[in-house]
């Protein structure tokens, strides 16, 4: 049986532990707060109590899973089940206790979120880490784990944390041929980023899957603290989700369900979020072209980082943070990836791109020189 360690929990920041007020925080992976729409307005709008005289407490909220459908049918993702859970985790640590045990093997992408990997280790599955290149999972290591035998895949098809990889039709088209074979195997895809993340969707979902899950959070699209995700899978797959659901929690808040069916549906939520899908490319593109002028390949093909090889992560952090820049060492989402440090760049002012590249340069071609002496 897998071990299962006790997972550590973040603690509050306290007053001393506060940024100085020249730095600059590009470590979080937030979306910009600027680029969400407002929730004032909404908020008013929202008559809970008559949606739940209507349809009660336990069943989940009609207009937002209308609008999930919607959604998921628009990519080509079949609606013939969908569900709601509290975010993205909720739904996926739900997704895989629906179907596997402790002692499962459960394929996922390295560089990873280092929270998929803790939570597959507080369940007590086993990680069985592949290598991911800008287009996501990379074929040939892919299919060598489903042949030494995996129980499931976590994948995140765009907007791929830390590397920002996302799915081409070529890659998507090679893996869906290299999972078709496996039809037990759980799919669970991880959308979190959806239409923000800069390109389109893409799926390994066919008409031969047999257990998977689509999960689209709403915390970059909204906001980061309307804990409310949306899914569509096979029926055993949200039965058995919405039935565990349903002895634990027992339902996910209808106000916010109301909150977010309110906002998904408001005639402006297309423009805020196109404007927002604009200004992430934007920036991101922005520290790509200043890497790549001064010799640094990048990546960020989608969402809201950029991933930076180096040859050391520590001297890359602390140089960035004595100019004023917190950005994260890429030690936490590694396993057996090399070095690299994961940019932020959801806020990034595309003017401060050229410093940033500037300070990463300086630093490996400092490292390069001591290496050749």
């Amino acid at each position: 049986m897998a071990p299962r360690p006790a997972v550590r929990t973040p603690q509050p920041a306290s007053p001393a532990r506060e940024l100085r007020p020249h730095v600059r925080d590009l470590s979080i992976g937030l979306p910009d707060p600027a680029l969400l729409p407002p929730l004032g307005a909404a908020m008013l709008q929202v008559d809970v109590d008559a949606r739940l005289r209507l349809n009660g407490l336990e069943s989940a909220d009609p207009k937002l899973l209308e609008i999930a459908a919607a959604s998921f049918g628009a990519d080509g993702i079949p609606t013939a089940a969908v569900g709601v859970a509290a975010g993205a985790f909720d739904a996926i640590e739900r997704v895989l206790q629906a179907h596997l045990r402790p002692g499962d093997r459960v394929i996922i992408e390295d560089p990873v979120y280092a929270s998929i990997r803790d939570l597959l280790l507080a369940l007590g599955l086993v990680p069985v880490p592949v290598a991911v290149d800008e287009l996501g999972l990379r074929p040939e290591p892919f299919e060598a784990s489903l042949a030494r035998g995996a129980e499931a895949v976590i994948l995140v098809p765009r907007a791929q944390n830390p590397l920002g990889a996302a799915l081409d039709a070529e890659r998507e088209s090679l893996l869906r041929n290299l999972l078709e074979p496996h039809g037990g195997v759980l799919l669970i895809e991880d959308d979190h980023a959806s239409i923000v993340s800069g390109v389109p969707c893409r799926t390994l979902v066919t008409p031969a899957s047999q257990r998977w899950a689509v999960i689209r959070s709403v915390s970059k699209v909204l906001h980061p603290d309307l804990r409310v995700a949306l899914m569509a899978g096979d029926e055993t797959t949200i039965a058995r989700v919405e039935g565990r659901q349903a002895l634990g929690p027992r339902w996910v808040s209808h106000v916010l369900q109301a909150l977010v069916a309110e906002l998904l549906s408001d005639p402006l939520f297309e423009d805020t979020a196109a404007r927002a899908c604009d200004t992430y490319a934007g920036r991101r593109q922005a520290l790509l072209a200043a890497l790549a002028e001064r010799g640094i390949a990048a990546y960020g093909r989608s969402g809201l980082n950029v991933w930076v090889p180096v040859r050391e992560e520590a001297p890359v952090v602390a140089a960035l943070f004595e100019r004023g820049w917190l950005v994260l060492a890429g030690e936490r989402f590694r396993i057996a990836a090399p070095p690299g440090v994961r940019i932020t760049t959801a806020t990034l002012d595309p003017d401060d791109a050229t410093e940033i590249a500037e300070v990463v340069a300086t630093v490996e071609q400092a490292g390069r020189l001591r290496r050749e002496y």
